[in-house]
């Protein structure tokens, strides 16, 4: 297992740890959860960065890298429903678009195609990304600093609710737009079968 995969698979128990801290209620958890989570994003730049540096890349590093991005997010939107922060609807959607694009690389995997990733997909992740800091942010003026005399901690808890609701759904739009038009270029892939493909 070389430095790269090793850095990638780190997610995996990262996801675990800040969705243990997002459910704690002692001091600072709130702040722990945010600092993982940003370190977690570092280690999605850093095991791309080391791979090409130690020519190390592979593909099971470009499939895991994708796969451990997919768990970090989904998981951490799964707890902000079960903290009561978003509806679960909204995570379903995203979960189902997530699960049939997966499928839709698998299938066409299997016919010899790569289906790359488009900017829409990367600006998908983006706001992903955005909605859940926004949302961990907040925990830690609604609780790390609650105590602080003045009314601006709740105000500025106040605006990071809102904005990461906001963010939510756009997240929530990108989310589909960019997975309709993955099936837009890439569906007769998958409900046409191989000698089809092309004609």
């Amino acid at each position: 297992m070389n430095l790269p995969n090793l850095l990638t698979l780190s997610r995996i128990p990262l996801m675990f740890l800040i969705v243990w801290l997002m459910r704690e209620s002692f001091l600072w958890a709130a702040t722990g959860a945010f600092v993982l989570f940003v370190i977690a994003g570092l280690t999605d730049w850093l095991d791309g960065f080391t791979a090409r540096k130690m020519g190390l890349v592979s593909n099971f590093g470009i499939l895991m890298d994708a796969l451990t991005d997919k768990m970090l997010m989904l998981g951490l939107m799964i707890a902000l429903v079960d903290v009561g922060q978003v509806h679960i609807f909204l995570v379903l959607l995203i979960l189902g678009r997530e699960f049939m694009i997966t499928g839709m690389r698998l299938v066409a995997a299997t016919k010899g195609v790569v289906v790359a990733a488009e900017s829409s997909g990367k600006q998908k992740t983006v706001t992903q990304i955005l909605a859940v800091g926004a949302f961990l942010l907040e925990a830690i003026f609604r609780t790390d600093l609650s105590s602080d005399i003045g009314s601006w901690v709740i105000q500025t808890a106040d605006i990071l609710n809102r904005l990461g609701l906001a963010l939510f759904w756009v997240c929530v739009f990108m989310t589909l737009y960019s997975g309709a038009k993955y099936f837009k270029k890439y569906g007769e892939l998958v409900f046409l079968d191989g000698d089809e493909v092309g004609k």
